[in-house]
């Protein structure tokens, strides 16, 4: 392990903004990567049919099998959309892209909290008190900056899956941005790209906002040690929590946020606050107390701050829900992030995450003082009575909203991915058929269950679905079957050939081109197909992390898990006004099944796998 640097020589970890610049090396690796491919109709409507069986009666698969059959009439419906497909995928860098985030983001209209932003769970860390917390955010900024000059200098390492290089556009996306709400239709402006991209972050203390510039003048990034004496200038400067807590609002239904957002920027100084946060490099979040809790509920705990911050009474007014990027850091060593979906998935964060916790791992604060600099500027509010009431009503709302959600973080510990290569099988195959045969044992049927995979293969590409309810997955859990079947489903939705995404670009080319949606999206079994009961995502980390986020319809389950090599981390979420679920009996009922699925594989002879 390199030795800790201290204050005399920081520059060995963070290189000068102006530091060998590699221009256009990210336009020309992105222009090398292929085009997302649009699906042959046939082969998605038989593969939507076979999606359906397990979820399905057999009579409403009859019924959606002739309106397949009628919408693949020659020189029909479903014709004319294919070819304006393909003549989209012939004119865009990626003809998914832009419908994707309009539909699944910014047109979706629930908070952004809980509905649709993750949060992330760090170990906790070493710290118990303001000055500990202090340092090490100090030392987190550094560590964001140093992953900025990667990003800046398009000198990022390319990541490759199987093999194949894959799209970095997202880590252009989620530094510098902001989601800006609308009274129908959110956008998202990136000020990166901008001719004079933002050197501040946001820092949140006591529901108070702060601009902290984080470069010097010639453009390098401030020490650790600068940045630890201007957090401490931050805190010294709202050690009461008498302001109104103005990121509340960020937690509104969004359109009820859209009308209050128009109502709070009326006024010069909060449209000049609230634009100073939307252009910042990331807001830090510096975290009052938390509710005191044994250490079995710890892990929950913190997942609770991560994704929504407790409800009014604790941090949810530290925050502010609509920046990409936001850092959360709690008193007592609770720590991690949460981030608005629509510019970027996990992996990349997760990525910028791993770079800086290995980054304050190595790092030291030195001792000596630093020259003078000039304070934090206090972003200023001016609350009305029309703002005040509609800051009153987020509280009510987020109050309800964190009464309601459920999330229980647990350790399986018995075994991680180590036993599944044993076995010559995909961890990830591994944990969704467990996932499967965990909710049929509770519930005595399968439902349709979403598992995002990633189709960074291709330029610009977002995601697609794997359905982990297969009938292969069915016969599975009714029988006790062979879990290697599983696979086959991620290869499809990776290479750009599942079946939602191009179902989706279907149903918009109709909507582009004026004309009657076809009748098999008003089928019920579509309706049915689209209800996730059990929304899922594999969130891999160097770092023992585990990212959670809740259930995208109100009578199912958010899980997200990240297996390290010999224990799986699990986040499994609920509502608790749906009497049916419970996120704590299905967090029991996956580590019973993955302990029975390892019997299963220790009793089976290794030649007839």
């Amino acid at each position: 392990m390199p030795k800790p640097c201290g204050l005399l020589k920081p520059r060995h970890l963070v290189k000068p903004v102006s530091a060998t610049r590699v221009a256009g090396r990210y336009q020309s690796h992105q222009k090398g990567l292929p085009s997302l491919p649009v699906p042959l109709l046939q082969q998605t409507c038989e593969r939507y049919l076979t999606a359906l069986e397990p979820i399905v009666e057999p009579e409403e698969l009859n019924n959606t099998r002739k309106l397949l059959e009628e919408f693949q009439e020659a020189g029909g419906l479903g014709e004319k959309l294919q070819r304006g497909l393909e003549k989209r995928a012939g004119k865009t860098e990626n003809w998914l892209s832009a419908w994707w985030v309009q539909v699944a983001y910014l047109e979706y209209r629930l908070p952004v909290v809980v509905h649709s932003s993750p949060g992330l769970v760090l170990p906790r860390m070493n710290f118990t008190d303001k000055q500990g917390q202090i340092r090490f955010a100090a030392k987190l900024i550094a560590g964001v900056l140093d992953f900025k000059t990667m990003i800046d200098n398009e000198t990022l390492p390319v990541e490759y899956l199987g093999g194949k290089p894959l799209c970095m556009n997202q880590y252009y996306e989620v530094l510098s941005s902001c989601r800006i709400p609308g009274l129908k239709r959110d956008s998202v402006v990136n000020h990166a790209k901008s001719s004079r991209p933002p050197k501040h972050i946001t820092v949140v203390h006591n529901h108070q906002f702060f601009i902290l510039d984080v470069y010097n003048s010639d453009s390098t990034p401030l020490t650790p040690d600068q940045l630890h004496v201007q957090l401490e200038k931050i805190c010294r400067a709202s050690s009461e929590t008498s302001s109104e807590p103005v990121g509340i609002l960020t937690t509104q239904h969004r359109d009820s946020w859209g009308k209050a957002y128009q109502n709070l920027i009326k006024d010069k100084t909060n449209k000049d606050s609230v634009s100073a946060i939307q252009r910042s490099i990331f807001t830090l979040c510096l975290d009052g107390a938390t509710p005191q809790v044994s250490d079995d509920s710890y892990r929950s705990c913190a997942a609770i701050q991560m994704l929504h911050g407790g409800g009014s009474r604790w941090n949810s007014g530290n925050r502010w829900f609509d920046k990409t990027l936001q850092f959360i850091i709690g008193e007592d060593g609770t720590c991690g992030a949460n981030y608005e979906h629509a510019p970027a998935e996990g992996p990349p964060i997760v990525a910028l995450i791993d770079h800086v916790v290995e980054f304050t791992r190595k790092l030291e604060l030195g001792q000596s003082t630093t020259g003078s600099l000039p304070s934090p500027q206090k972003l200023r509010f001016n609350i009305t009575a029309e703002i005040k009431k509609d800051i009153e009503e987020a509280k009510h709302s987020m109050n309800i909203l964190a009464d309601d959600l459920n999330i229980r973080v647990e350790v399986f510990g018995h075994f991680g991915k180590n036993v599944p290569k044993a076995h010559k099988m995909s961890p990830d195959a591994f944990i969704q058929v467990a996932l499967q045969l965990a909710y049929y044992r509770m519930y005595h049927h399968c439902c349709a269950t979403y598992e995002s995979a990633s189709l960074r293969m291709f330029r610009l590409g977002r995601t697609d679905t794997i359905r982990s309810a297969s009938s292969a997955s069915a016969s599975f859990v009714k029988a006790f079957d062979d879990p290697s079947k599983q696979v086959v489903h991620t290869d499809t939705a990776i290479s750009g050939q599942a079946i939602d995404r191009h179902l989706l670009g279907l149903k918009m080319q109709a909507m582009e081109e004026k004309l009657s949606v076809p009748d098999v999206f008003k089928d019920a079994a579509y309706a049915k197909a689209l209800h996730y009961k059990l929304s899922t995502s594999q969130v891999p980390s160097k770092t023992d992390c585990v990212m959670c986020f809740g259930p995208v319809v109100p009578n199912g389950y958010g899980v997200c898990y990240n297996p390290m090599d010999d224990h799986i981390n699990f986040a499994v979420s609920s509502f608790n006004t749906c009497k049916e679920t419970n996120a704590a009996h299905l967090a029991q009922a996956v580590e019973e099944a993955l302990l029975d699925m390892r019997t299963l594989l220790e009793q089976t002879p290794r030649a007839k796998l």
